[in-house]
């Protein structure tokens, strides 16, 4: 081999013919490095002029709190796996669970690359566009004294939620590569463009005189955006195989699992004292965490109670589907108002969630919408109901969590129950509205594309195996399942085929401990 390559080198020709491989590598080599480094200055030091100053110190206690705080919101990804793979049929749990992981690492590359960006980044009323990568960001988050990376952890579990929120309406028929699309929609564009709005440093809402638009912990930011996304994706997605719905004699088929349901539920409860309380970002602000942290409770509690027993008339059975869901829309109705109201305001906001997210739950299913976890009348139904609440139960008394402590230079929140009048009222609703409008229209946008590429949805014979077969090569529960996709032991087999391979049973009417 070698002599031959010296015999080649002896040759003119073979002289040439190396020097221009070399050559030809050298220039690639220094251009694609020219590139790198055009990409690197444009994302990174571009920007870095325009960053605020580093402050002088770091805020230990702060920062640990925070920290906490998102280990908690992340761990809330836990509660929603197994709420909708309670919820859902046995048959598409590993799907359930697949795409609560896959999400979730979707979720963190995109909110490091552009995300946090589109955000967080100064930039316009309606976009940022520093921080790319988090290149030129500055040590820590404004005025807080919490390192960048460790508010940035806060809000990818936010953002992480968003995603996971939407994914609750969808399951039993969505293609996992339709997941992956719509996510990258959700995670690095949708959520963080729409939500620089409320949260942004620049955005429109906060500049709403006289009033300025307030979302504490997320009813808009979060829970809105995720609920509405979910409502396009079921749209887009038509219902289930077999799906009958009330109207027509059916209900919605009963889930799998009532004991990971409720147990996810009560996951998600405590993951939200991370969502609200450490929505603060500050642990020296005693009194407000401790505020928020108790009007969180007790909203959940009042919400609870309030769809317990508005369904019992209905049914007289004590339902634990609808239970579970109302503890869920009592503190996704609290993230907005939970600084500004008393607990006595808390109460009243979860219990009226309470019964809400029963009549939507039933508004959804009149339309026949094919909602499996209630996810709309949770999220988007109560995310609005939660922001328009703190412009009639906002006490008046409470400024803005500082650093060091409550703040009370840019004013108090009052409402139109504690004689703030209308101006909050307004604020609120111009912020919901907008985010609402805006999140609905462009979430159908990208859901039809995404059905466009045949990617959206599985094939009717994968619907019919079932997606954790279908998509994913087994069952959860191999000891206990049929190669048919239906479980053995509990008699469901709602559009799944018999060996023939024609459906068999329709739609299960509505078992309301399981809806």
């Amino acid at each position: 081999m070698i002599r031959k390559l010296i015999d080649r080198l002896n040759e003119k020709e073979g002289r040439r013919v190396l020097f221009a491989v070399l050559g030809g590598k050298v220039i690639a080599a220094t251009l694609l490095c020219l590139g790198i480094y055009a990409a690197s200055n444009f994302v990174g030091s571009a920007y870095a002029d325009d960053a605020p100053a580093l402050p002088v110190h770091v805020n230990a206690l702060n920062t640990v709190w925070v920290l906490v705080a998102a280990f908690l919101v992340f761990f809330m990804q836990a509660g929603f796996m197994m709420l909708e793979a309670g919820f859902a049929r046995g048959r598409e749990t590993v799907n359930i669970l697949l795409e609560g992981i896959v999400d979730t690492a979707l979720c963190g590359i995109l909110f490091w690359a552009f995300g946090f960006a589109f955000l967080f980044g100064s930039g316009n009323g309606f976009i940022g566009y520093h921080y790319f990568f988090l290149h030129g960001a500055p040590e820590t988050y404004g005025s807080t004294g919490i390192p960048m990376l460790a508010f940035w952890l806060f809000q990818f579990a936010f953002a992480d939620t968003c995603s996971t929120i939407t994914s609750g309406a969808m399951v039993g028929r969505t293609g996992f590569i339709g997941d992956l699309l719509y996510s990258v929609g959700v995670s690095g564009f949708i959520y963080p463009i729409v939500g620089h709005w409320a949260w942004g440093p620049d955005g429109w809402l906060n500049n709403i005189k006289p009033a300025a638009f307030h979302d504490f912990a997320g009813s808009t930011v979060v829970h809105t955006i995720g609920g509405f996304i979910a409502l396009a994706g079921a749209i887009a997605l038509g219902p289930r195989l077999g799906r009958k719905f009330k109207r027509d004699g059916g209900g919605m088929p009963p889930g799998h699992d009532m004991t990971i349901a409720a147990v996810g539920g009560v996951i998600l409860w405590f993951g939200w004292y991370g969502f609200n309380p450490g929505s603060t970002l500050s642990a020296m602000d005693l009194q407000g965490m401790s505020r928020v942290a108790a009007n969180t409770t007790l909203a959940a509690a009042a919400g609870a109670l309030g769809a317990l027993f508005f369904v019992y008339p209905r049914h007289k059975i004590w339902d634990t589907g609808f239970t579970v869901n109302g503890f869920l829309a009592g503190l996704v109705a609290i993230t907005c108002p939970c600084y500004w109201v008393s607990p006595l305001g808390a109460i009243l906001i979860g219990a009226i969630a309470g019964v809400l997210v029963v009549v939507v739950f039933d508004f959804i299913e009149w339309l026949r919408i094919d909602d499996p976890i209630g996810a709309f009348a949770v999220h988007g139904a109560n995310g609005i109901w939660g922001t328009l609440s703190l412009g009639l139960f906002a006490t008046g008394q409470f400024g803005a969590p500082g650093p060091g402590g409550a703040d009370l230079s840019g004013g108090v929140v009052k409402g139109l129950f504690y004689g703030g009048g209308l101006d909050q009222l307004k604020a609120q609703l111009i912020g919901s509205g907008a985010v609402t409008l805006a999140t609905f229209a462009v979430a159908l946008v990208l859901m039809y594309a995404v059905k466009a590429t045949g990617t959206l949805r599985v094939s009717a014979e994968g619907e019919m195996m079932g997606l954790d077969l279908h998509e994913h090569g087994g069952f959860a529960y191999p000891e206990i399942m049929s190669p048919f996709g239906s479980s053995i032991s509990s008699g469901y087999h709602d559009a799944s085929p018999a060996p023939s391979g024609k459906p068999v049973a329709a739609a299960a009417k509505l078992t309301p401990s399981n809806s």
